[in-house]
């Protein structure tokens, strides 16, 4: 049961801050998560929203790589909400199930394509230590330009953002949603 009472519908907000709930259905088609929480304060979404379109569409990261990144960023904070909506999105981009399972698990990447190998790790210090070793940055670094790097760690920043947001205000994951 969420800590405050969420926002679903655009008819729950004052008329003068409905339209950043006609931004938010267009984004997603939806109200829910943690959108339900933020248009408590419509300011703050309405700001948020350019970012949930560039994790999605706007960034230089391959899709596999980004959702990495997106899964590792939400299981290691232990955001049911996050990880079920992620999941979901996971399999509408064609990640692979295996990747999906191993995140789930924390299980040892060591068998992943390089390139998702180097992302579950850096994301996974960067989360648990707050710190990213010499070697794993420079497994980033060898690869990827920095405007990659920067993206990379904004979006796992933006999803750390998103799931303490959820965890600290118990959003509900979605009925039906992947568990861990």
């Amino acid at each position: 049961m969420p800590r405050i009472d969420p926002i679903t519908t655009k008819s729950a907000m004052p008329a003068e801050h409905q339209h950043v709930a006609d931004a938010v259905l267009e984004v997603f088609g939806h109200i829910r998560g943690p959108f339900s929480m933020l248009l408590h304060s419509p300011a703050l979404a309405q700001q948020l929203l350019p970012m949930v379109t560039f994790v999605r569409h706007g960034t230089t990261i391959e899709p596999n790589v980004r959702f990495a990144a997106i899964l590792t960023a939400a299981r290691e904070h232990d955001a049911n909400y996050v990880w079920a909506a992620q999941v979901e999105q996971a399999h509408k981009n064609g990640i692979r199930e295996a990747l999906i399972d191993l995140i789930r698990e924390k299980g040892d990447p060591a068998a992943l394509p390089a390139d998702e190998r180097d992302v579950v790790n850096y994301v996974r210090q960067l989360v648990r230590t707050h710190r990213v070793d010499d070697a794993t940055f420079a497994a980033i670094k060898d690869k990827y330009s920095p405007q990659w790097i920067v993206e990379l760690t904004a979006t796992v920043s933006f999803f750390g953002f998103v799931a303490q947001l959820c965890n600290a205000l118990e959003v509900a994951p979605p009925a039906g949603g992947d568990r861990f």
